[in-house]
């Protein structure tokens, strides 16, 4: 909504948006002369919205139920108000529904069915003493600093759901819809901002179940009082997932990674008699060079002395056949200590690195640096915006450095997750960490080769990368050579 808006600087309503006010009187017409293109992208939608002086985004959704074939992100049939699966389900549509990048939806169905509430926002919003709600919200902060009681360290994990702060937080809820009501063109948006948090944490606490993690994480703020983030994390999405892959006619996920099956079948909610095909891939193994440097380790205690050793075979690689590469790397600090070493040791390679942040502009330029016949080496985040989905055919990119198995990091709350999936499938640190990792390092190696003429070399920087559980996972028609 936000990309389409037309107006960012007001309010999405008719007594401030010119795009909102009067939108229903002039929707029949807009709604019409969309109906009569024969392909609704977002520049033709936009095209007609404006002619209409109606809401790009607001005539996409009406559109979304006139149209054959409707393309959008996941959360719009698979999260918990999902307007495409609402539509189905009152309209009752026979629905196909295709995933593509399948592999993404583990994450994304818990990050839809998770919420997090801060208590740095509740005391700026206490603050300003809203009217009618001051007594609702230090009631809310009272129950909140009670749980600080029993916190025995920063951060805390549990099964148990907190009801006092539930109830506490209910009553808020309530008493700011009463005022939205009321007054809804008059409505403060940092406690819209407040509002919205606090009923989706609502919502997925009357989801609630072994499926889900209830965690504090506490922090020192202003004037050394603690504070904490309160989450409920979902673990397991697939109870959540499922229903929605069972209401439609067809469901077909497809992706390049969706290895092993076991991991994809439990976390998604897959019905029994799923089909399962392996397309052969369109690629050669001569069209990829793979090698494996298992003579280096990337884990966190060697990696001070993996630089060196890393810097080397990149050079090596770049002297013996130069032109554009990309590196990755666990995070920004190990990518930029690389990258200073390379420059200092070879300062004739040009290169090129990910920052922390960037806008969508930002990330343009990075990749118009890998032009036709370049040459130079661009350093990146494994997992981060370019690994996956990023396209450079021929020779805008001939080969990948990956200097990383990619391995979750480990903190408390991937620990949380690792017991708990432990407990559920008895494959706690493949589920929580093996095979997420890995299939970022495959997501990232195949932005080399993107097409039948493509040649390319795939240089796996880590003495792991050897084991033969993780080479199982490699795509079949990789030819891997340990060195």
């Amino acid at each position: 909504r936000d990309k389409a808006c037309e107006h960012p600087d007001k309010a999405c309503h008719g007594e401030s948006c010119p795009l909102a006010a009067g939108f229903y009187d002039r929707l029949p017409a807009a709604r019409e002369a969309a109906a009569a293109q024969p392909l609704l992208d977002r520049s033709s939608l936009r095209a007609v919205a404006l002619a209409h002086q109606v809401c790009p985004y607001y005539l996409g959704q009406e559109m979304a139920r006139w149209v054959d074939v409707l393309i959008a992100d996941y959360n719009y049939y698979f999260d918990a108000h999902a307007l495409l699966f609402g539509l189905a389900q009152a309209n009752q549509w026979r629905t196909a529904v295709l995933v593509d990048e399948a592999h993404n939806l583990v994450d994304r169905g818990r990050s839809m069915y998770s919420a997090s509430l801060d208590q740095g926002q509740l005391q700026a919003l206490r603050q300003r003493k809203p009217a009618g709600l001051t007594t609702a919200l230090d009631r809310l902060n009272r129950q909140w600093n009670a749980l600080h009681k029993e916190q025995r360290a920063p951060y805390q994990a549990s099964d148990v759901l907190p009801q006092a702060l539930l109830r506490a937080l209910q009553q808020c809820i309530s008493l700011i819809q009463e005022q939205m009501n009321q007054s809804p063109a008059h409505t403060d948006p940092q406690l819209l901002q407040f509002f919205f948090g606090a009923l989706q944490f609502n919502r997925v606490a009357e989801l609630f179940d072994e499926h889900f993690m209830f965690d504090i994480s506490v922090r020192n703020g202003p004037r050394n009082k603690r504070y904490s983030t309160l989450c409920l994390r979902n673990v397991n999405p697939a109870r959540l997932l499922s229903p929605r892959m069972q209401a439609a006619r067809s469901v077909t996920l497809f992706s390049a990674t969706l290895s092993p099956r076991r991991f994809y079948h439990d976390l998604l909610g897959m019905p029994a008699d799923t089909a399962w095909l392996e397309v052969a891939a369109p690629f050669r193994a001569e069209q990829l060079q793979v090698r494996i440097a298992s003579q280096v380790s990337t884990r966190y205690q060697q990696r001070s002395a993996s630089l060196a050793p890393i810097v080397e075979l990149i050079a090596q690689q770049y002297q013996r056949l130069p032109g554009n590469y990309l590196a990755f790397f666990s995070s920004f600090e190990y990518l930029q200590q690389v990258a200073e070493l390379l420059a200092r040791q070879h300062g004739q390679i040009p290169l090129w690195s990910q920052a922390p942040g960037m806008d969508e502009g930002e990330r343009q330029a990075f990749l118009d640096r890998f032009v036709e016949g370049g040459r130079g080496i661009g350093f990146a985040v494994l997992g981060g915006a370019f690994g996956e989905g990023v396209d450079l055919p021929g020779t805008r990119l001939i080969g990948a450095f990956v200097a990383t198995l990619g391995l979750p990091q480990v903190n408390p709350i991937n620990e949380q997750f690792k017991q708990r999936l432990g407990r559920q499938f008895g494959a706690g640190f493949d589920y929580a960490y093996l095979y997420p990792g890995v299939r970022k390092v495959i997501q990232a190696a195949g932005r080399v080769i993107r097409g039948d003429q493509d040649r390319g070399v795939l240089v796996l920087i880590d003495e792991r990368f050897a084991e033969p559980r993780v080479q199982q996972m490699f795509p079949g028609w990789w030819p891997p050579a340990i060195a």
